[in-house]
């Protein structure tokens, strides 16, 4: 039987657990073959980024990507960025209203972190890159289990424990997206990837609401693009 111990002591002893762990960390996508936004041509030139034993340590690359090889990146200094839309099957469990929140949650966290690396314009032109992003699928986490699994010490120990032989905490949520990059005149596909997301390990998520792994995700992603994009974009970096 779980014996509680005072608030102050749960969660100096739970911080000791969690030391070091991922809000949000980096999984194998669900179908490496599906990928409804983009469509099965664009589809097929994906490819895994890095050998998976990477995962659970940061996945700083898309699970899966394609990047142009004769792209000009170094051409390229606005962005428009497209509206992100959702993407789902039939069993889908997320309401109506939790997907446009989620999909506006996107789009406005793309907007300013591509905002501070590139100027964000409307209209397609020459060295304007279309950027194109789908959320292909959202899971909530589990409320109250998800809390006690991160916060009493003992579920915590059992938690983590989860995690060192699956991979993943329990009563997590997830998030999985698509990307696309094009030249805005001419089409050219520049750079596109996949890539899924589930709730990590750290104790500051135990409290937040049941999207709240997938915001996570949104955010990981967006200061990805943004960091990929403005390295290749000035040359400091090769794709």
């Amino acid at each position: 039987m779980i014996q509680f111990r005072r608030p102050a002591q749960v969660l100096a002893l739970a911080a000791l657990l969690g030391a070091g762990c991922a809000t949000t960390q980096q999984t194998k996508v669900m179908d490496e073959n599906y990928c409804p936004f983009m469509g099965s041509a664009l589809c097929a030139q994906l490819v895994t980024a890095e050998d998976p034993s990477r995962f659970g340590s940061g996945g700083k690359v898309a699970y899966l990507r394609y990047v142009n090889p004769n792209a000009k990146w170094t051409s390229y200094k606005s962005i428009m960025l497209q509206p992100v839309t959702f993407w789902a099957g039939d069993d889908d469990k997320l309401s109506t209203k939790d997907q446009h929140q989620l999909t506006n949650y996107f789009y406005q966290t793309l907007e300013k972190q591509l905002g501070t690396k590139f100027q964000m314009v409307s209209e397609p032109g020459p060295g304007v890159m279309r950027v194109q992003v789908a959320l292909e699928d959202a899971t909530t986490a589990t409320p109250v289990l998800r809390s006690i699994s991160m916060v009493i010490p003992q579920a915590r120990a059992l938690a983590t424990l989860k995690f060192l032989v699956t991979g993943s905490y329990p009563f997590v949520g997830s998030a999985q997206a698509e990307a696309k990059i094009t030249d805005s005149e001419s089409g050219q596909v520049l750079a596109a990837a996949v890539d899924r997301r589930i709730g990590g390990g750290a104790l500051g998520t135990a409290a937040q609401w049941q999207l709240g792994d997938a915001e996570n995700a949104i955010n990981a992603w967006a200061g990805q693009m943004t960091e990929r994009l403005s390295s290749w974009t000035s040359g400091t970096a090769a794709p």
